[in-house]
């Protein structure tokens, strides 16, 4: 039988929803625009004021605002995106969502992995499971395309989690 337990938190989850959000190319290509359309403009203004009213002053002070847009607002972008992460979920789901979790792959019963998770006992068939990815920090076990158990590398408490993710993926392989 392998078995993991593990914690899962708040930072866990912002990690997963920032992949996912940096996977999809229509949020990538905003963020671009955003990046690169109004420091344009502002450049071309600051140039207005160089060449047309001479004021190399004020002109500097616009390039580096555009300058400072390009570099800090896909950071200023995250941050936000990390607040609104959390803002989605009542207390009462983060309660059920948030704490320790207990997954495993039972010979007994080799159709199921089953999960004990704050908000209760679940079975997932391994038919209906996508894929095992492997991160720097983490794996997932995707149930869907966006949706999937993330496995912090680090706050495994109990288990082998290499062996149980190679199994597990083997288990989806085998059953998909």
């Amino acid at each position: 039988m392998f078995e993991i337990e593990y914690e899962f938190g708040e930072e866990d989850l912002i990690h997963f929803n920032e992949i996912q959000f940096m996977r999809n190319d229509e949020i990538q290509h905003n963020i671009k625009k955003n990046r690169w359309i109004v420091p344009g403009i502002m450049g071309l203004i600051g140039g207005f004021y160089y060449f047309y009213y001479g004021d190399m002053k004020s002109s500097g002070y616009i390039v580096a605002m555009a300058a400072l847009w390009a570099v800090l607002s896909p950071k200023i972008m995250m941050l936000d995106l990390r607040r609104q992460i959390l803002k989605n979920y009542t207390n009462k789901e983060k309660s059920k969502m948030f704490g320790t979790y207990t997954l495993s792959i039972d010979p007994a019963n080799p159709n199921y992995l089953l999960e004990k998770s704050p908000s209760g006992k679940n079975k997932m068939a391994w038919a209906d499971l996508v894929r095992v990815e492997y991160g720097k920090r983490y794996v997932y076990i995707y149930i869907d395309l966006s949706t999937a158990l993330v496995i912090p590398v680090d706050k495994v408490k109990k288990g082998n989690l290499e062996e149980f993710a190679e199994q597990a993926e083997k288990m989806v392989e085998r059953f998909s």
